[in-house]
């Protein structure tokens, strides 16, 4: 009988499409994926280590599953904190059988004779110039084996994430990433392509720590993600970018955004007060900012917006948080995440002076999130009466172009729309972030779709 294998995917997107890739060598190998995790013969965990929250969940889902595994089942640790914190995580976690880096293969680790605690050397491959200033950056050789240039799965979904880059060059004050994630490393367009052929999706999402640099390290231009974004976009129905420094949106690459038909901005702005990011080691400037999302409603006035904010960084006073808030008001953006400070060892940020109280991050959190629900919810009312156009992500699930995949509010639709097909529909309702909508032949369904939605809100599911 073939051994099975169950991934487990903690953090941003990136990591999930480098769990598709492990899954691919899994595949490879004569694994077969089993039905929950206490059938596995061997389990993996592609752990986060952004943040102290995000290494928190990683621990605790990792003892869970240890706790919960089938006998002789063997538990393997990899990820960014497997990455980060290698040895140290291995003697901590002596549930687990092996802590594996990026460049490790798993499905090495899954036979009974492997040792029953093991220690695998980590490493991740970048290039040894350009160090980063503030963090220390590791300078080895790219190993054999390279999650950025693994083949992977054909995608099981309409949508499917595109990793274009590993790493990043920059410096920010908070940020451990290229500690343990290394310099950029921007893929081939040719070897992006072939992938976004093969995952046989309608919808491709870009993604990378510093998206809108891609192809800088090739030496092949500063602007090098539109041509790519043009190539994909000639590929899919849709194709979307996550995540985009605010400096680097240019005119050029706002036209193209808009061009794809897919008029979402996640914009990285992490605060507004220009002393505080000074002190970030980051760009801008409130100001700055409202004038760029200016300017990209006038030309699209339905352009969505999403954007995450750090709350507490040292030295943010009362007038940083209220020129935060006073922003957050008039930007009105559809989408918004904030996030307490987190003192990442090694980080510019870690020493810096005037460290906010916990007590006080909390209440600036909850003050920003009530404020932010409250023009979410409302700008979703907005749409009830609105025709879109929705991607059937799951049986009565969909999207349009203003909801990222995973990240924002879904809309609810008739089951009778076949998976995978783009629908025009009309929104009817609106439950907070999410959306109740009916096909334009199909109206007779919307209070079924509406008390499924309420249902699953009451009960707890997504």
């Amino acid at each position: 009988m073939a051994r099975t294998y169950w991934v487990e995917t903690l953090g941003c997107p990136k990591n999930q499409v480098d769990s598709d890739k492990l899954t691919g060598t899994m595949l490879a190998d004569g694994l077969v994926a089993a039905d929950a995790p206490d059938q596995a013969d061997l389990i993996v965990v592609n752990t986060c280590a952004f943040i102290e929250e995000a290494r928190q969940e990683s621990i605790d889902t990792v003892l869970a599953l240890s706790d919960s595994r089938a006998e002789g089942a063997r538990v393997v640790v990899t990820g960014c904190m497997a990455e980060r914190y290698g040895q140290e995580l291995a003697e901590a976690l002596p549930e687990v059988d092996a802590v594996a880096g990026f460049g490790v293969a798993v499905t090495a680790l899954a036979s009974p004779s492997a040792p029953a605690t093991t220690a695998v050397a980590v490493s991740i491959g970048t290039k040894p110039t350009r160090a980063v200033p503030s963090i220390a950056v590791p300078s080895i050789a790219v190993p054999s084996f390279d999650l950025l240039n693994l083949p992977r799965p054909r995608a099981t979904a309409p949508w499917a994430y595109l990793k274009v880059a590993e790493g990043c060059d920059r410096a920010c004050g908070f940020c451990a990433i290229p500690s343990f994630r290394g310099q950029q490393r921007s893929r081939s367009v040719d070897d992006l392509l072939a992938e976004v052929d093969q995952l046989g999706a309608r919808e491709i999402v870009l993604v990378a720590q510093d998206l809108a640099a891609y192809g800088r390290d090739q030496g092949v231009g500063e602007r090098s993600i539109v041509p790519l974004v043009r190539a994909v976009a000639e590929r899919v129905d849709w194709v979307r970018l996550l995540y985009l420094y605010p400096s680097d949106l240019t005119d050029e690459l706002i036209e193209t955004v808009l061009a794809t038909g897919v008029p979402y901005f996640d914009l990285s702005l992490q605060h507004v007060s220009a002393p505080l990011l000074r002190r970030m080691r980051r760009w801008g400037n409130g100001e700055k900012f409202l004038d760029r999302i200016a300017a990209i409603r006038a030309a699209e006035p339905g352009a969505a917006f999403r954007s995450n904010f750090i709350v507490g960084y040292p030295g943010e006073t009362e007038h940083d948080h209220d020129q935060l808030l006073d922003f957050v008001a008039e930007a009105q953006l559809d989408w918004c995440g904030f996030f307490s400070f987190s003192k990442e060892q090694g980080t510019y940020a870690a020493d810096l002076d005037r460290q906010v109280a916990p007590e006080l991050m909390r209440d600036r959190l909850a003050e920003l999130g009530e404020l932010q629900d409250a023009i979410t919810a409302r700008r979703r009312d907005d749409l009830i009466g609105t025709p879109v156009r929705v991607l059937v992500d799951a049986t009565g699930t969909a999207r349009s172009y203003r909801e990222a995949p995973e990240i924002d509010g879904v809309i609810a639709v008739p089951d009778s729309l076949e998976v995978g097909s783009f629908v025009e529909v009309t929104v009817v309702d609106a439950l907070g972030p999410d959306l109740v909508a009916e096909a334009v032949d199909a109206p007779s369904a919307v209070a079924a779709v509406r008390g499924e939605v309420l249902s699953a809100r009451v009960e707890g599911r997504p």
